[in-house]
């Protein structure tokens, strides 16, 4: 007698395929044209792609990469360097530690995209391929082999769903396509990657030094490039290079160790941040620069109310206008009816009482309202702000905001004999008025962040957590909600008018305009809950890199004219799309959004 010990297979569900490749091409093959593709890549940065140098970053020049061939290059390189790691040459194990098949697509896909990207620039501006030179066809070329033979890798093919014979054609195609989606996103997925074990302390230290040092690097390069074509491939190179970094295993390893080192890496991160004005020959970026921290320091400030606490405020640009207003007032501008000037630590303690006054009295008759409804009121509180502060100007009301006009000529800041305004030499680098100003938003910054962790670590930070995971249980388990998202409120309504206070001599004029719910220009109060939103709710780095995208991105594309806000919502359309959690997401939300993820090893009071 015999025993079946294979399981009958069930009609109409196929077998799992075996591993192969998404173009059938062998698997020695294909790697062998991603190696070679991508040396040929690295090789043709070095050449001429066109032959005159109305294209902007003159790629005419043989031997030195100029423009977009930089960005080429560095898909080329790690191209290379991912497909030598599947033949275990020795030492590039550890750049792999999550496999480098997965990386290597992406990292192929960079250097396609960038390079064909440029070189249909170069035939659309110069009116056709002929204007390309040698080193233009060869990049295509490479660029096309290498992610070819990278999409050639076998893989485990999930197995497809089974097909009910009595589905319409309808519902099978439905069926099909979900299988080659689900067979398309496998490819370009990696194993977990492997354990850091314990390095040397001053190991782990440089490493963190080196991943501030890279992100300074990236930074300082997008907000610099002077052309429209440059910074289009800059987005691309680094978005897919990123990923492909990620799905190495290399990005996962990084934030284990900086992890284990948290004071450090905030400290390292915000030492970074104050190198960026020396890096600058001028005050023309540093300007980016100080109003990207201003909008982000605004939009960690939301993240309390919002993140945190689970409150959607649609009005919070308002507690920023009060405190630009209220600190405008006292600063000596001579709009002002009250003819004061008060010293700067004066005026930051008027904007942020200011903003934490409006902030309890806004909040006090709302914040019994949940979802929905207290959306609609903080939105009508945003409008009324901005009304209300249009209406002052003596004919409609009190002379007391100068109406539409504003509050003017607000002077610059002199904290302690050191004028904001003027240019100041420190180390031999002129250190010009925006970059003073960028410093010292950037140490408001840092308070910022020092309320928001101790304030999340605390026992209110946890109770904020309750409300807004499942308010019901909250107060089952003897939470007073209302005093807690009061304290919510109030905290992220001074923190923002602590920004505002810095916004009005870095502006020099507050008008009422400045404050709206939407616009083209941030910050405003969809801007700000996007940036929330989009670069994570509830944690500390999230808001902080989505303010800095929402205002550096918008800032680059002007040249889309009418259709720039189209094309920015298209592509947060697509990021909530394949990554709603945002783009630092903790453990908890990610595991909403992906119950195939695994669970959480550790868990604090944002996730894990």
């Amino acid at each position: 007698m015999t025993t079946q010990t294979t399981a009958p297979e069930t009609p109409g569900t196929p077998a799992a395929p075996a591993p192969a490749g998404l173009i059938g091409i062998p698997p020695h093959v294909g790697r062998a044209l991603a190696v070679g593709g991508g040396a040929l890549t690295i090789i043709s940065t070095f050449m001429s792609w066109t032959w005159t140098s109305a294209f902007p970053g003159d790629l005419t020049v043989y031997g030195y990469p100029g423009g977009l061939q930089v960005l080429v290059l560095i898909g080329g390189v790690l191209t290379t360097l991912f497909a030598l790691a599947g033949y275990g040459v020795k030492g590039l194990k550890y750049v792999v530690p999550s496999g480098g098949d997965a990386a290597l697509k992406f990292a192929a896909l960079a250097a396609f995209a960038t390079a064909w990207y440029t070189v249909i620039a170069i035939s659309v501006e110069l009116g056709g391929v002929v204007n390309l030179d040698p080193g233009g066809y060869i990049v295509a070329i490479a660029t096309l082999a290498a992610f070819v033979g990278a999409l050639s890798l076998p893989f485990e093919h999930p197995a497809p769903d089974p097909i009910d014979p009595d589905d319409d054609a309808w519902e099978q195609f439905k069926n099909r396509s979900s299988h080659k989606w689900e067979t398309v996103k496998t490819a370009f997925s990696a194993r977990p990657p492997r354990p850091v074990g314990k390095l040397p302390t001053y190991v782990e230290i440089l490493v963190i030094a080196v991943v501030m040092a890279l992100g300074l690097l990236v930074f300082t390069y997008g907000i610099g490039t002077q052309y429209d074509e440059l910074f289009v491939g800059f987005l691309i190179t680094a978005g897919f290079c990123f990923a492909a970094l990620n799905k190495s295993g290399l990005v996962a390893q990084a934030t284990e160790i900086t992890s284990r080192h948290q004071t450090i890496t905030v400290w390292g991160a915000f030492f970074a941040a104050a190198l960026f004005p020396f890096t600058q020959t001028d005050d023309q970026y540093a300007t980016i620069g100080v109003y990207i921290l201003i909008f982000a320091t605004v939009a960690l400030g939301l993240n309390i109310v919002v993140g945190l606490a689970g409150l959607l405020d649609l009005g919070y640009v308002a507690f920023l206008g009060v405190g630009a207003y209220a600190a405008a007032l006292v600063s000596g501008s001579p709009s002002s009816p009250f003819g004061v000037h008060f010293p700067f630590w004066a005026a930051v303690l008027v904007g942020a009482a200011a903003s934490l006054t409006f902030g309890v009295l806004i909040g006090a008759p709302t914040l019994r309202l949940r979802g929905d409804y207290l959306a609609i009121v903080t939105l009508g509180f945003g409008e009324i702000f901005r009304i209300t502060a249009n209406n002052l100007d003596g004919t409609s009301g009190p002379d007391l905001t100068n109406g539409s006009n504003g509050i003017s000529s607000i002077p610059d800041l002199n904290i302690l004999g050191w004028d904001l305004g003027a240019t100041h030499d420190i180390f031999g680098f002129a250190i010009g008025r925006f970059a003073n100003y960028f410093l010292l938003m950037l140490l408001i910054t840092a308070v910022v962040v020092l309320v928001f962790r101790r304030s999340s670590d605390s026992r209110i930070g946890r109770a904020w957590v309750a409300i807004r995971e499942d308010e019901t249980a909250a107060l089952a388990m003897g939470i007073n909600g209302f005093r807690v998202k009061l304290i919510a409120f109030a905290v992220g309504a001074s923190l923002a008018g602590l920004a505002g206070t810095v916004q009005a001599h870095v502006t020099y004029t507050v008008t009422p305009e400045q404050y709206q719910f939407a616009g083209p220009i941030p910050p405003n109060s969809a801007f700000l809950l996007a940036a929330v939103v989009l670069g994570g709710m509830g944690t500390i780095g999230g808001p902080l890199i989505g303010a800095s995208l929402l205002y550096l991105i918008p800032n680059k594309l002007q040249f889309l004219g009418d259709y720039q806000l189209f094309a920015f919502g298209v592509a947060l359309i697509l990021l909530m799309r394949f990554r709603p959690e945002g783009l630092v997401a903790n453990r908890r939300r990610q595991l909403e959004f992906h119950e195939e993820a695994e669970a959480p090893t550790v868990l604090s009071k944002t996730g894990a």
